[in-house]
């Protein structure tokens, strides 16, 4: 990536496939700070041509986005562009989700419910090269990091399994996955069966069970995707 011109603004990127919430945070942003220039993109894939042509500094991903998953373009741009900062904008307060943002190379996490002022602090921390997490969830990270909690028998699951999961819970049928994922149905039956084998469960309905057990019955929030 290239470096901003000397006295340009930064680029922030805003990458998230709902309008309204990419709406939201120009607002939150453009409000307090003018050195920065807020740019929008509403897939994984329209992000990666932002980076190509734009200056970029800091990227604010949504982990849940058709098409490629915010884990995805997390670990392309980490490949691509080392330089750029990622700062994950998700629905999940679980230390689950941010170990997986932060181990494909995510430098600050937040959630959605997120108060503006803590929003404008993370995007000043993280883009100053530093790293930023709330403190609730911090402290529950490092604790599963030391053994202090056990982690869920899910976190055995990859990303994508863990996302093929959550659209069974939700009652996706088998060829419906297989269109949100771009997989083949085989390919779906197959994660299906890897995962009943990871979490020893017998049948989909103790599958279901299971899911909405652990609350994992919202695929639109899912940050998974990728193997």
């Amino acid at each position: 990536m290239n470096p901003p011109e000397p006295g340009g603004r930064s680029g922030i990127l805003l990458v998230d496939d709902h309008t309204i919430v990419r709406e939201g945070l120009r607002r939150i942003l453009e409000a307090v700070a003018d050195e920065w220039q807020v740019i929008e993109a509403g897939s994984g894939f329209q992000a990666l041509e932002c980076l190509r042509r734009q200056a970029i500094g800091l990227a604010i991903v949504d982990l849940s986005m058709p098409g490629m998953s915010g884990l995805e373009l997390i670990k392309r741009i980490r490949a691509e562009y080392p330089r750029v900062k990622v700062l994950v904008l998700s629905m999940h307060a679980e230390e689950q989700y941010a170990l997986r943002a932060f181990r494909a190379g995510a430098n600050g996490y937040v959630t959605k419910d997120t108060a503006s002022a803590e929003m404008v602090a993370a995007v000043r921390k993280v883009a100053s090269g530093g790293a930023y997490v709330t403190a609730s969830l911090a402290e529950r990270v490092v604790q599963q990091l030391n053994g202090a909690t056990q982690a869920p028998p899910h976190a055995l699951l990859s990303n994508r399994e863990m996302e093929v999961l959550q659209r069974i819970v939700a009652g996706q049928r088998p060829t419906e996955v297989a269109d949100a994922l771009h997989l083949s149905v085989k390919t779906v039956s197959t994660h299906k069966t890897r995962i009943q084998d990871k979490l020893q469960l017998p049948n989909t309905a103790a599958l279901i069970r299971y899911g909405l057990e652990h609350q994992l019955d919202k695929p639109e929030n899912s940050g998974f995707g990728g193997v």
